[in-house]
């Protein structure tokens, strides 16, 4: 079921417990505008609030994930110009996002399309997918988290070789090096995305919010805080109805009914 037109900046699709949202800005190449930038926090805003929604997919269709900023909205800006468009802003929904997110990376992620790709808990490249971040090429560096989630996903050699030539990586180069989280044929990346996040969402909502927090919150903890906040998401899990459903069900060897309590 579609909540937009043909001609929307992104397509929403609910596929059961599963909401697929379509970059749709083909002929610019999806390039991330400020109406493409508030259509996907919109549409994630949505998802997020749908109860039946467990799973999210961002997708930029068949051809294109999204090749980077649309330099026409930066071009003549100054630096308190590109701050008062206050460009931040328009990923916190995502970044906020409590659901499993997936990115489904056909051809390029640039710049900000990368940047975008990265703010996702798992991205599934196939093999024609190129992942950079060029802004050095135009005079500029990435300022949504380029640097620093690159940095930490592959470490700094790369990083820095990423960063300081423009040279993006191939899918199959991401998927060894750990940026991406698996690699498939090519065009075959959003069906793989379906099929994991129709498995993802079978998985009881509140371990799901948990393991996402502990991920997020904990990365840049020291190794003790991050534990104790491990610790603390595991104790209050078994005061949920789908942990006693989950062990139950397990022991009486039958499958689990997770209502997300």
């Amino acid at each position: 079921m579609s909540d937009a037109t043909a001609d929307s900046l992104v397509l929403i699709q609910r596929e059961a417990a599963v909401g697929l949202i379509v970059l749709n800005r083909p002929k610019k190449r999806n390039a991330l505008d400020l109406a493409m930038r508030a259509a996907i926090a919109e549409a994630v805003k949505d998802l997020s609030a749908d109860e039946a929604i467990r799973v999210v997919i961002i997708s930029g269709g068949a051809e294109v994930f999204a090749a980077g900023a649309d330099l026409n909205l930066l071009v003549d800006k100054d630096p308190q110009g590109v701050a008062d468009l206050d460009l931040l802003a328009y990923w916190a929904p995502l970044q906020h996002c409590p659901k499993p997110v997936i990115a489904a990376i056909n051809g390029v992620a640039l710049g900000a399309g990368c940047e975008l790709a990265m703010m996702c808990d798992i991205l599934i490249v196939d093999r024609n997918a190129r992942l950079g971040q060029p802004e050095v090429r135009v005079g500029i560096m990435p300022g949504a988290g380029g640097t620093q989630r690159l940095v930490r996903a592959v470490g700094r050699p790369v990083a820095s070789l990423m960063l300081m030539s423009g040279e993006p990586l191939s899918g199959e180069r991401a998927w060894q090096l750990g940026l991406a989280s698996e690699l498939t044929e090519a065009g075959k990346a959003l069906d793989r995305a379906r099929e994991l996040a129709a498995t993802i969402a079978q998985m009881p909502p509140k371990s799901l919010a948990a393991v996402k927090r502990v991920l997020l919150q904990g990365a840049d903890l020291p190794l003790d805080a991050a534990l104790a906040l491990e610790n603390r998401e595991f104790l209050l899990l078994f005061g949920t109805q789908d942990k006693s459903e989950g062990m139950r069900a397990f022991l009486d060897k039958r499958s689990p009914q997770f209502t997300g309590r």
